[in-house]
């Protein structure tokens, strides 16, 4: 799911090289965390939250295969 995310994100934004996507995994989620570039952030999350909503929708989807829940965070 990591990789989805970053490829998502790397088609949104201006700036595809300062896309960062990092997993941390706890014992019932897994936290990805996508930090990309300052003036990116507001694509990124798009209007009214619709992309990273939708975003957070397929790692929702794909959660049904699996047992932990998936969480995605901007980090600024």
């Amino acid at each position: 799911m990591k990789e989805l995310i970053e490829q998502i994100a790397k088609t949104i934004v201006e700036n595809p090289e300062e896309v960062q996507v990092r997993a941390i995994e706890g014992e019932h989620a897994v936290v990805i965390e996508l930090r990309v570039a300052p003036g990116d952030i507001g694509k990124v999350i798009g209007k009214q939250g619709r992309t990273i909503t939708a975003m957070r929708t397929i790692l929702n989807a794909a959660r049904a295969q699996k047992e932990k829940r998936q969480i995605l965070e901007v980090i600024e």
